[in-house]
C-alpha cells in the first residue's frame, strides 16, 4: 500500500496527542508552493535541511574535540543525528509530530561555526558593532537566504513551524532572540520544546563519553555524583575495572535515564495543564517539556563536573585561544582585504546583498574547521599557494 500525504495527515490527527502539531495545519511556506503527492509538509523540510550543504559541511566542524584530533569524537553531525534520535524517541512517547521534531532538530546546528562555542563567541565580539552574531539567528538566515537550490526563491522556504523552532531553540547556552514575525508572546511549540532538550540531554550525556574517551575525565572523578551513581547501579557495575565496553554501557545507560525521567515528568505536567490544542500550549507560562525537579539537580551536578573538567581542561582551553586567533585574523585579512575573498562571495559584496563585516561573517561562519586552518595556511603561512 502506497500513502499519500493526505493519508499521512490523517493519521496524524488519528495519532498525535491533542497539543501535537498537525502537517496539515502548518501556517505554510513564505513562498507557496505545490505540497508533493506522498511527503508532509514537515517530512519536506527535513529532506530539505538534509541536502543543504550547510548540513553536509556539519561533519568537520567540532563539537568540542576539533576534528583532526581523532576519528572517534563527535562532530556538529553527529551530535546533530543523535540529537534527531532522543527527539524522535520522545515524540513518539509524547505524542508530538515525529517529522517536525526531526526536521528541528536536523535543522538546528546550522549556523554554527568552526571551532565550536569558541568560534560563535569570537564571531560574536568581532560582529558587536554590526548587528552581532548568534547561532540560531545564523541557521534561519541558512535556510531564509544563504542556501540557493532554487530558482523561485532564496533559501529552503521551510514551513512557519520549523523557522520557529530555529529561533525559539533554547538550552542553557542558547538563548533565543524572537522576531515579532515568529509571537514572542508565545513559547516554543510542544516539537521545538522536544528538540530543545534532546540537544541538552544529547550533548551533556556525550560531552561526557568523549571527555572519558580522551582521558580528559578519569572514571574515579564521577565519583558520588548522583547521575553517575544512578547509571552504576542500574547497571550494576561495581569493578574498579572500567574497559571500553564499560563506558557505553553506561553512556547508553545514562542517555535512558534522562529520557525516561523527560517522559514522565512531562507527562505530569501535561496531565495538570491539560491543554487541549496546539494554541494552548503555547500560551502556557513556561515549557512543558523538561526533566523532574530532582534529575534536574543531578544534571546541574553533572554539568557543573563537565565545566570544572572537560570544557575548562588546558587542552580544550588551548584549542579555543588558537580557534580565536585562526578566526579574528581570517575576519580581519577579509574586511581589510576584501579582494582575497572568493569570488561568488565577493559578489554579495559588490550587488549590496549585505554589509561587508557581515558578508565575511557569513563566509568564516560557513567554514569547517579544517577549511579555517586551510584559509589561514593560505593567508598567513609564506610557503603554503595561496
Amino acid at each position: 500500500m502506497i500513502y499519500t500525504r493526505t493519508q499521512i495527515e490523517e493519521r496524524e490527527r488519528e495519532y498525535l496527542a491533542p497539543y501535537g502539531m498537525k502537517s496539515a495545519d502548518s501556517r505554510g511556506r513564505a513562498y507557496p508552493e505545490e505540497e508533493p503527492q506522498h511527503r508532509s509538509a514537515f517530512q519536506r523540510d527535513r529532506d530539505r535541511v538534509l541536502h543543504t550543504t550547510a548540513f553536509r559541511r556539519l561533519e568537520y566542524k567540532t563539537q568540542v574535540f576539533v576534528n583532526h584530533e581523532g576519528d572517534y569524537f563527535r562532530t556538529r553531525l553527529t551530535h546533530t543525528l543523535e540529537v534527531a534520535q532522543i527527539g524522535r524517541t520522545l515524540a513518539r512517547i509524547l505524542g508530538a509530530n515525529e517529522d517536525l521534531v526531526e526536521a528541528i532538530c536536523l535543522v538546528h546546528d546550522l549556523g554554527h561555526p568552526p571551532f565550536g562555542h569558541s568560534g560563535e563567541t569570537t564571531l560574536a565580539a568581532l560582529m558587536k558593532d554590526y548587528s552581532g552574531f548568534d547561532h540560531n539567528q545564523q541557521a534561519l538566515r541558512i535556510v531564509t537566504e544563504l542556501e540557493y537550490r532554487y530558482q523561485e526563491f532564496k533559501g529552503l522556504n521551510l514551513t512557519f513551524e520549523v523557522r520557529e523552532g530555529i529561533v525559539k531553540h533554547e538550552t542553557e547556552y542558547d538563548v533565543s532572540t524572537v522576531a515579532e514575525e515568529y509571537e514572542p508572546h508565545k513559547i516554543a511549540n510542544l516539537e521545538a520544546q522536544i528538540a530543545n532538550v534532546a540537544d541538552e540531554l544529547a550533548y551533556t550525556a556525550h560531552d561526557l563519553d568523549d571527555g572519558l574517551y580522551a582521558g580528559l575525565i578519569v572514571p574515579y572523578q564521577l565519583e558520588g555524583l548522583g547521575l553517575w551513581e544512578m547509571g552504576k547501579d542500574e547497571i550494576g557495575f561495581s569493578s574498579s575495572r572500567f574497559d571500553e565496553l564499560t563506558r557505553h554501557q553506561l553512556i547508553r545507560r545514562l542517555v535512558g535515564i534522562l529520557v525516561r525521567d523527560v517522559a514522565l515528568a512531562t507527562q505530569k505536567r501535561l496531565a495538570e495543564a491539560n491543554p487541549q490544542s496546539v494554541e494552548a500550549l503555547q500560551l502556557m507560562a513556561a515549557p512543558v517539556i523538561g526533566h523532574s525537579e530532582e534529575m534536574m539537580g543531578m544534571i546541574r551536578e553533572l554539568k557543573d563536573f563537565l565545566y570544572q573538567n572537560l570544557y575548562s581542561h588546558y587542552r580544550v582551553i588551548r584549542m579555543a585561544a588558537k580557534a580565536e586567533h585562526f578566526i579574528t585574523e581570517l575576519f580581519a585579512a577579509y574586511t581589510g582585504r576584501p579582494m582575497q575573498l572568493p569570488d561568488d562571495t565577493r559578489r554579495r559584496i559588490d550587488t549590496g546583498q549585505a554589509s561587508l563585516q557581515r558578508i565575511v561573517c557569513d563566509y568564516i561562519a560557513g567554514m569547517t574547521d579544517r577549511y579555517a586552518l586551510q584559509e589561514y595556511q593560505k593567508l598567513f603561512d609564506p610557503f603554503t599557494r595561496p
